[in-house]
């Protein structure tokens, strides 16, 4: 299982409103270039608190080639039972990675792309068949409906979600964080 930067909301006004920081701030931040997924500013921490308590984190799970399909169009089809239970448990739901780029793609063009500014590479992203492919398999893991969650959650989930990895159903998995150190920027060509 590989560990590295988070996806995140893509809809930064909102995220960026509930994180407590700028949309400026928001709009800073990129996309992992290996996963191209999304991540934010890290909200403000208490003085308390450690770096460690400061990142958040997600889990992606990755699935057969036989199953995305079905978890795109049906998360309750019987044929991914065991994975619709486990996220039930954590009060949790399942996006398509490719479906939130094609989201954000969409939301760009609908309010003009001038304040998407991962618009041109998110899109090249969705238009290029191998990466299509690569993210019609991955998902995103939302708890609550909060796409990062505390690593506690995090951890509870990756360990109930163990014994399905590598079987029929789910490939392999993975946890980011939104630590900024994990999250490099889009390649120059894409940046306005």
């Amino acid at each position: 299982m590989g560990e590295g930067s988070i996806a995140q909301d893509i809809f930064l006004p909102n995220r960026a409103a509930k994180a407590g920081v700028s949309e400026d701030a928001m709009r800073q931040s990129p996309f992992d270039s290996e996963e191209r997924t999304f991540r934010t500013r890290v909200r403000h921490v208490p003085r308390e608190t450690t770096m460690n308590d400061q990142w958040e984190y997600q889990i992606r799970v990755y699935l057969e080639d036989e199953f995305a399909e079905v978890a795109r169009r049906n998360p309750d089809d019987p044929a991914i039972k065991p994975l619709a239970d486990m996220l039930r448990k954590h009060h949790a739901t399942m996006k398509c990675q490719f479906d939130a780029f094609a989201d954000y793609v969409a939301e760009a063009e609908k309010h003009g792309t001038k304040n998407f500014p991962l618009y041109k590479w998110t899109k090249a992203t969705i238009e290029n068949p191998a990466k299509k492919e690569k993210y019609l398999k991955s998902f995103t893991l939302y708890v609550n409906g909060n796409e990062v969650y505390s690593e506690e959650i995090a951890d509870a989930l990756k360990s109930d979600l163990q014994p399905l990895i590598g079987g029929k159903l789910v490939a392999r998995m993975s946890k980011h964080d939104t630590n900024p150190a994990n999250n490099p920027q889009p390649p120059a060509r894409y940046r306005e």
